[in-house]
């Protein structure tokens, strides 16, 4: 179980830190609040794969990296919408 939370802490980073990397313009997040948005697009990504019918593999691969670095990307461009951080203008 210990060993599960931190791999879901190491992916959920790495996912995180390639989405914020991906999506243009700048974001203000802290470190936590990147491994959450890494972890939940790990979940994005492997609700994703399972409508396409390839979810039924290990999570633990290349293309469940991919998966959640895409999930990532999805939730980050969403968290941006909502939020409208991206689209204020400055004066």
């Amino acid at each position: 179980m210990v060993g599960f939370i931190i791999s879901l802490i190491i992916i959920g980073a790495i996912a995180g830190f390639i989405a914020r990397a991906l999506v243009p313009g700048k974001d203000s997040m802290s470190v936590p609040a990147t491994i959450a948005l890494g972890i939940v697009g790990s979940f994005v990504g492997g609700f994703l794969a399972r409508l396409i019918g390839r979810g039924d593999g290990d999570g633990f691969s290349t293309a469940g990296i991919i998966g959640s670095i895409i999930g990532a990307v999805i939730a980050l461009l969403v968290y941006n919408a909502v939020t409208g951080k991206k689209n204020r203008v400055r004066a």
